[in-house]
């Protein structure tokens, strides 16, 4: 089973649920191939991965880190991936540009269902991926019952690959199902072959027996084999399950403790055997066709705390040198990373995953050629943000580099968002999370030295009238020496229905107002209307002039606007003005049996169901639809997520103004802000 496989390289992205040790994993990787000699912890803030400050000062991924390394002759780059749902975007974006994945989970099986979203993912993208059940050490599990759970949340069936040998809560070794011969672990050194332990050879022969089927399942020999209860060889289990894992069809579950780097080496040795070649993933997932001419992508964008900039690259054709010209951009150095150390490299070939700096205004997931770009390459949706934060600089004379720095973050980290808002005039920060923006705000300190203040964004409330009030006079006269200024108006004002605007209309008869007089009277009008009697836009209103008269040498069009704002002021207060928030459309996405919670969670946010239903594309998972007061969902992420072990997520967008009631209205008006809180 521990053939030398001489294969050219490999790039594996470590993949999994917040805590259960990727970067641990990935230290014991590095470390079992000779690529470092004393492995870091997360405690201590010394690993290859989560190198970043954020990173350290947290103990979590909060960006990708990538680490080259040999193994048997093959270039092995791994990418350590966030597990926290907050930067998922990251994951998926690194995703795009391997080989394979590992997904890295705890032997916890209330925990299976953190995989769900991931193996959606996986699946959706045809990206073949393993299992690494981790932590071995730190539970008392049935090792039948972890895997149940975790094919309850997988659309692929998962094989067991190995079946683990446990003495109590420890593990000590592993029986590979292909060979059915059993290993002993050992501190420090590769696993010995042992006698068979005939206590486990029940269980094991129901896990083996399992295996065989779901490969069956798509190769009819191997069926008719099991069928005539034939024995099949060693090198057609191999065989089936390098074609069936390199097309996503099956998963590898492996066991091992990655701190004490048990397991490690099989993963290894299956990922040399059965992963599939950069070649293939090229052709078959991405029909890149072959050819010398280069193609690649972006992955990632780093800048640097020196300044720089830096692209994370696959190689999908070709070969990139140095000072290269891609996108009509002449590239910078190449460079082969492990962590935040940078080892320089003249070339990258076909199928390595490489940095590359300078390349001004190319951004993740760009396609990269030396000739012009066709096709580009399929790269990760955008998430939707779904929380937010105004933010100011601390310091007045900072304002004029925001954004600058926020167009530099945004290129880092493509799941932020910014806009200025109309209403409001705040900016606003978007993310995936509380953690995920204070991450940002952290990046914007220390990259750019630009410290912010924070405070909830404002709800965008209008208001609009109940009932019309009618000829509501409204006069201009001032005089200061030479010519007055003279305007008098009489205006109607009436409620239109929700959703339609302003009208501004005229019935002048006689000339009582000149034309040339009446476009002051629609501005003046505006004017007020852009801050109401209750101190927001108005909106839903019609006003009509229907009378007035004018000073044939003291009247302007100036007067006739300040005169329209003097009956606006007169008139809105008796048209009885009331509040109104925006109301958005929500559509929850979560597992089926949170879905009572959810809708509770909607009702309690004085929300309006508007019914549910099953995903169509995700077997267990429902879709809650709703109409959700925006001033209710500042938050709602943290509880959706609480709720729904993290895995619960929403899509909206505006639908529609509504009054405020009553209550609300008046502690809204009463606290004097726009956030209702």
């Amino acid at each position: 089973m521990n053939e030398k496989v001489k294969s050219g390289s490999r790039n594996v992205a470590i993949v999994g649920p917040y805590l259960s040790g990727k970067t641990t994993f990935l230290e014991s990787l590095l470390f079992v191939t000779g690529a470092i000699t004393r492995k870091g912890s997360v405690k201590d803030g010394n690993t290859v991965g989560d190198s970043a400050a954020e990173s350290r000062e947290r103990h979590m991924s909060v960006e990708v880190s990538a680490a080259s390394t040999e193994y048997n002759d093959t270039r092995f780059t791994f990418i350590d991936c966030p597990g926290s749902v907050e930067f998922a975007q990251e994951t998926y974006n690194a995703l795009m540009g391997v080989d394979a994945a590992i997904v890295v989970c705890e032997p916890i099986t209330d925990r299976v269902l953190t995989l769900a979203p991931l193996f959606k993912f996986l699946d959706d993208w045809e990206i073949p991926h393993l299992v690494f059940v981790n932590k071995m050490d730190r539970a008392n599990i049935n090792v039948l019952d972890t895997l149940h759970a975790l094919k309850a949340v997988s659309s692929r069936p998962l094989v067991a690959h190995q079946y683990p040998i446990m003495q109590g809560e420890q593990l000590m070794g592993f029986i590979d199902l292909v060979s059915e011969q059993a290993y002993k672990y050992h501190a420090g050194a590769p696993a010995d072959p042992i006698p068979f332990p005939e206590e486990l050879k029940e269980e094991e022969h129901i896990a083996r027996a399992e295996m065989l089927e779901a490969l069956a399942d798509f190769d009819d020999h191997l069926l008719e084999e099991l069928l005539e209860d034939i024995e099949p060889p060693q090198e057609e289990i191999l065989k089936d399950l390098k074609m069936e894992l390199g097309a996503d069809l099956v998963v590898p579950v492996f066991f091992g403790v990655a701190e004490q780097d048990y397991g490690v080496r099989p993963l290894l040795e299956a990922l040399l055997r059965e992963a599939p070649e950069p070649e293939t993933t090229a052709e078959r997932r991405l029909k890149v066709k072959k050819g010398d001419s280069p193609v690649a992508q972006v992955l990632k964008t780093y800048y640097t705390p020196q300044g720089g900039k830096l692209s994370l690259v696959r190689v999908w054709r070709g070969k990139l040198t140095d000072g290269i010209v891609l996108n009509g951009v002449r590239a910078g150095g190449l460079y082969r990373l492990m962590g935040q150390q940078q080892q320089s490299i003249n070339q990258a070939c076909v199928g390595e995953i490489v940095a590359i700096s300078r390349l001004e205004g190319i951004k993740t997931g760009d396609t990269l050629s030396c000739e012009q770009i066709t096709t580009a390459l399929p790269k990760a949706a955008q998430l939707e943000p779904v929380y937010a934060l105004a933010i100011t600089p601390e310091k007045r004379n900072d304002e004029v580099k925001l954004s600058s720095a926020i167009t530099k973050l945004l290129e880092e980290d493509p799941s932020l968002a910014w806009e200025q808002h109309g209403d409001t005039h705040e900016v606003i920060l978007w993310g995936q999370g509380e953690i995920h923006l204070q991450v940002a705000l952290d990046r914007l300190r220390r990259k750019y030295n630009l410290p912010m203040t924070t405070h909830l964004p404002q709800v965008p409330y209008k208001e609009t009238i109940r009932k019309p009030a009618s000829s509501i006079h409204g006069r201009y006269k001032h005089q200061s020496g030479g010519h007055g200024q003279f305007g008098d108006v009489y205006l109607d004002i009436q409620p239109l229905s929700r959703g339609e605007g302003f009208n501004f209309k005229e019935t002048i008869v006689g000339g009582v107002v000149p034309r040339q007089y009446i476009p002051g009277v629609e501005v003046g009008v505006r004017e007020f209307l852009s801050h109401g009697p209750l101190g927001f836009p108005v909106v839903d209103v019609k006003v009509t002039l229907t009378n007035g008269s004018y000073h044939t040498v003291d009247s302007s069009e100036q007067a006739f606007k300040q005169a329209a704002r003097v009956a606006m002021q007169t008139g809105m207060p008796k048209c009885e003005p009331t509040l109104l928030e925006p109301i958005l459309r929500v559509q929850v996405s979560t597992p089926n049996e949170f879905t009572a919670k959810v809708l509770q969670l909607v009702t309690g946010r004085r929300g309006q169901i508007l019914g549910y239903e099953g995903v169509h594309d995700w077997q267990g998972w429902d879709c809650v639809i709703a109409y959700l007061p925006q001033a209710e969902m500042q938050n709602f992420i943290v509880e959706l997520r609480s709720l729904t072990l993290g895995v619960g997520s929403f899509h909206w967008e505006y639908d529609h103004l509504q009054e405020v009631p009553d209550r609300i209205a008046d502690r809204i008006l009463t606290s004097g802000n726009g956030n209702g809180k």
